[in-house]
């Protein structure tokens, strides 16, 4: 199978589930060829660590919108016992898929979880995108989620450190006018981020 549908339809719950209805962005879903990105806003509570997060712990102290989850119990589309990530991880481990990849900021602002395509459907069917593109392709994707440090990117494109060539690819994108400083008049503030220009909303990500 291609992609878990139990893995999908858990997550589109979750969304509806833990997002806020005061915040007026609505639930996010980027079907690409390789994978499925689906986002709402904002994150998860700050109660569930980013050690939590890593280790796909995600049991919150504090829970939103407990009457819709009622309601969703009632459609049985939820259990309410905090086993939407495990149903999840479960499904796509049976159906031999990458993990999942989940992402937030320091703010807890936006969640989007990240489902890869099974490896069995990529082989031979595309070209392989050349290195520095492919890196390209994740700053924009990770840009598209909110402004973002150089070490905030590095972080989420699973470097260790500011590398060379992340340098390199951030100096391309901004010369090809796709990303931009939020506080352009100081380049080398410590407090400097990067995000998506106008520009960029032409390009696929």
């Amino acid at each position: 199978m291609r992609v878990q549908y139990v893995a999908i339809e858990e997550i589109l719950t979750n969304a509806v589930y833990h997002r806020s209805y005061e915040i007026r962005e609505p639930i996010e879903v980027r079907i690409l060829p390789d994978r499925i990105m689906i986002g709402s806003f904002p994150g998860p509570d700050r109660s569930i660590t980013d050690e939590d997060m890593q280790k796909c712990r995600f049991i919150s102290r504090r829970y939103r919108n407990r009457r819709i989850g009622e309601f969703l119990k009632e459609l049985d589309m939820t259990e309410g016992r905090g086993t939407g990530i495990p149903k999840i991880l479960q499904a796509i481990k049976k159906n031999d898929s990458p993990k999942p990849i989940f992402h937030t900021d320091e703010d807890r602002s936006y969640f989007v979880v990240e489902l890869l395509l099974h490896p069995a459907f990529i082989k031979g069917k595309e070209p392989e995108l050349r290195p520095e593109l492919s890196l390209q392709n994740k700053i924009l994707r990770i840009l598209k989620y909110g402004d973002f440090s150089k070490s905030a990117i590095a972080e989420k494109v699973g470097h260790k450190a500011v590398s060379g060539e992340l340098n390199k690819q951030v100096r391309n994108l901004m010369k090809a006018g796709l990303i931009e400083y939020t506080i352009p008049k100081k380049p080398n503030s410590p407090k400097q981020k990067y995000r998506l220009t106008s520009k960029s909303q032409n390009v696929e990500i």
